[in-house]
């Protein structure tokens, strides 16, 4: 049973080392590049490289759950694999394009699925500005840092900084404080997804500030500029009973 066209890629704890090896044997294994799906074993956080990794390949990824958390992941069965991957239903997800100066002046770029998250280096607050399609929002957010997250995930660090939950639909972005002192009651905002967002560090020798894109972090950053890249689209598959549209729905009303 090795015409499946599926390529495993497994974390590297034992639980889903194991499942790979058995789903090899059972439905064979495709290199990438001629694959038709990616079936990912192990939880989100591994879910999230494999979907980095497979940016440029066009394939679909099927996540089933071998780790502790696994809101990007279906149900872990071995039995009747290719049928389930032949219901799932799809999400399109649209990633976000970082592009942060160093204090040095030199531009990095990279790309979140997730969030792009701004934090302080130091014991000392951050002092960000904040500007929005060029016009400047907040001049000075005093915090323990600031993130812009995707819809796909808002249920992740935007969720535990306080922010809203997103629908996969909704053509929007989660602006969310991390730890704002002043302005003391502001709580963040929702924004079109193809706003152009600029965070300025005030202050950043004093006060040094990291910019993480999911897991590529950029120290000592003084400018950050984030936008969706609409040239990049990402589908997850789901099996129709566990759809990601559905699991958003239910985190909105648990306790």
């Amino acid at each position: 049973m090795g015409n499946h066209r599926i390529a495993f890629v497994a974390a590297d704890h034992s639980d889903a080392q194991e499942a790979f090896t058995r789903l090899e044997k059972q439905y064979g294994n495709t290199p990438i590049d001629a694959a038709a799906i990616i079936v990912v074993l192990g939880g989100d956080g591994h879910m999230l490289r494999a979907m980095h990794q497979s940016i440029g390949h066009n394939i679909p990824l099927f996540g089933m759950n071998c780790g502790t958390v696994g809101f990007l992941m279906n149900k872990f069965s071995e039995e009747d694999l290719p049928q389930r991957l032949k219901k799932a239903q799809h999400v399109e997800l649209r990633p976000l394009t970082m592009r942060a100066k160093s204090r040095d002046g030199t531009w990095h770029d990279a790309l979140a699925i997730n969030e792009v998250s701004l934090l302080r280096e130091t014991a000392q607050a951050a002092k960000i500005s904040v500007k929005i399609d060029n016009i400047a929002r907040l001049p000075e957010l005093v915090c323990d840092g600031i993130l812009l997250a995707t819809p796909a995930g808002s249920t992740a660090y935007n969720l535990s900084a306080h922010g809203p939950i997103l629908p996969l639909t909704s053509d929007v972005l989660a602006l969310t404080p991390i730890c704002p002192f002043r302005p003391r009651r502001w709580r963040g905002a929702i924004l079109p997804h193809k706003a152009k967002v600029v965070f300025s560090i005030l202050d950043p020798k004093k006060r040094p500030v990291s910019a993480t894109a999911d897991f590529h972090e950029i120290c000592d950053v003084v400018e950050v500029e984030i936008m969706e890249d609409a040239t990049i689209r990402l589908k997850l598959l789901f099996d129709p009973e566990h759809h990601l549209e559905e699991r958003i729905l239910q985190e909105q009303f648990l306790s």
